[in-house]
């Protein structure tokens, strides 16, 4: 069973793509993450576990997820991380994870992806975009190979700095840099209400046709790159930059 976790929708092609190419089914952890249930799970295949790298590692949404969850059948577990550039120690932060769920971790695998963190780095455009996803695809088939054939992800190249990225920095992140007191909405705003519906955590409501962001943010960026008027930015650090979300059309 191949679970995913998206914000923009990287994570989710990636996942879709597995599914397509290894015949296996595919799941959300939207709903269990948003309504806060514990999922309970069987399968015979191997657990693909596919999601976004937050600070160099899972994002803690996804990874709450799978403390909760009950994995039943097949013991064996791949966690394929989408990631704008390296993915620290994250593969030793997932080995431990596996362990504690009695899981057998068969590695992790990073697969570059178009940065979509609007708040913080740059973002690219449509086509540049276009173009990393078709560079992704190595990666995707290599994903496919190991998983049909039952043998372990390549262990991932690591810098001096990866566990320092994954430990201190990543927790640093959590403490300063994740918060939703940034967020402003324009006049543009249509009270669609589709950034309220699209939060994995439930934090956003619409007060006065507004969005209200209410304390609890997980910076998946669902919010302000699925806005279809563009009304919502991240204070001054968004301003000017393109709104991504994973093209459809990418392959």
């Amino acid at each position: 069973m191949i679970i995913y976790f998206t914000g923009t929708g990287n994570s989710r092609y990636c996942a879709q793509q597995l599914s397509r190419t290894l015949g296996d089914e595919l799941m959300d952890s939207f709903h269990f993450i948003r309504d806060g249930i514990a999922a309970k799970l069987l399968s015979d295949r191997p657990w693909v576990f596919v999601c976004p790298t937050y600070a160099w590692r899972l994002p803690r949404v996804f990874s709450a997820f799978i403390r909760s969850a009950y994995f039943s059948g097949c013991r064996d577990a791949y966690f394929v991380m989408t990631c704008g550039d390296d993915i620290g120690s994250a593969a030793r932060r997932n080995r431990a994870l596996c362990r504690e769920k009695g899981l057998n971790c068969m590695g992790t695998l990073r697969v570059v992806m178009p940065e979509n963190y609007v708040a913080m780095f740059p973002v690219p455009e449509r086509e540049e975009s276009r173009l990393i996803v078709h560079r992704a695809q190595p990666a995707l088939e290599l994903a496919c190979q190991c998983i049909r054939g039952g043998s372990p992800f390549p262990e991932p190249r690591r810098g001096a700095l990866a566990p320092l990225k994954s430990g201190m920095v990543n927790s640093a992140f959590y403490r300063f840099i994740v918060h939703d007191r940034a967020f402003t909405v324009s006049d543009a705003c249509t009270a669609c209400g589709k950034c309220e519906s699209l939060c994995p955590l439930g934090n956003i409501t619409l007060t006065g046709g507004k969005p209200v962001w209410n304390g609890k943010c997980t910076h998946c960026m669902a919010c302000i790159c699925s806005c279809p008027a563009g009304a919502i930015e991240y204070g001054k650090r968004s301003l000017g930059k393109p709104r991504y979300l994973c093209p459809e059309d990418a392959e």
